[in-house]
């Protein structure tokens, strides 16, 4: 099955993006080398849907794992209805991406969204921003969903990790006198680093393939000035037509992904020995 659904489909991605490859039977597809990947050098497009990716990446992957990690640290212990702010937290990783997608459409649209209604609340006359429309405002929002949606996640993985802690070492900390801070700098972070490194890895993989709520929101407007490479590259395939340069795309991408990812591990490995 992995070999069938995953692996074959990475090699005909390769092999797609050396031709000037057509889905129509019958129709010819002639080789031309590296000339896809050369113009992915030269396409506007493209450093504007790289940018927002690294944006995407740089800015909801810390305020996740901080977030996450604030969260843990809360529900640590056995606080009044800690079991419920645990699964309230957790909810939102097992929601459907397009049903939130289109709840997030909806609550930041030009007309009585609720985001204009509160600010009309606020500012005393009727606020008509068009948030998805325009280009910071439209990268904010779906920057505000990628955080809402991956908390959850973050947060399980270090409740997991405080829980395994040894308790001992933080007692034996604080009846020596140290404060909370001190007590975080030098005994809980670093025994969280493997954590604290996993979560890292696998938060800026997934950040990096950002695509569903950019396609679904906004569809990389206005002006592909939201777009991400995984929009840009679905664009080129099924809405142009255009597979080999697509499929150039998503390969020299995973092949960034692929070395930065080869990187963390090793730099998890050297933390964990």
């Amino acid at each position: 099955m992995y070999a069938a659904f995953t692996v074959y489909p990475i090699f005909r991605q390769f092999d797609i993006s050396f031709f000037s490859w057509h889905i129509f039977p019958g129709a010819a597809s002639p080789f031309v080398g590296w000339s896809n990947y050369s113009f992915i050098f030269h396409d506007p497009v493209i450093r504007t849907a790289a940018f927002n990716s690294l944006l995407y990446v740089v800015i909801t992957v810390p305020v996740q794992m901080a977030l996450g990690l604030f969260a843990a640290a809360m529900l640590t212990d056995r606080l009044p209805g800690a079991t419920l702010w645990r699964a309230l937290i957790f909810i939102p990783v097992i929601t459907s991406w397009v049903i939130v997608s289109y709840i997030f459409a909806y609550t930041f649209s030009a007309g009585d969204g609720l985001a204009n209604s509160v600010l009309s609340l606020f500012a005393g006359h009727a606020v008509r921003i068009d948030w998805l429309a325009q280009t910071w405002t439209g990268n904010a929002v779906i920057w505000l969903l990628g955080i809402w949606k991956g908390v959850g996640w973050s947060f399980i993985i270090f409740l997991a990790a405080l829980d395994g802690l040894p308790r001992e070492l933080v007692e034996a900390g604080r009846v020596d006198g140290a404060s909370e801070r001190r007590l975080w700098r030098n005994i809980i972070v670093p025994s969280l680093r493997t954590s604290i490194m996993f979560v890292l890895v696998l938060l800026v993989i997934g950040a990096a393939g950002v695509f569903q709520q950019v396609y679904l929101m906004t569809a990389g407007g206005p002006y592909n000035s939201t777009q991400v490479l995984f929009t840009y590259a679905y664009q080129q395939a099924f809405q142009f037509f255009n597979f080999s340069y697509a499929a150039s795309i998503a390969s020299l991408f995973a092949v960034v992904l692929f070395s930065f990812s080869v990187v963390e591990i090793q730099v998890l490995r050297r933390h964990e020995d």
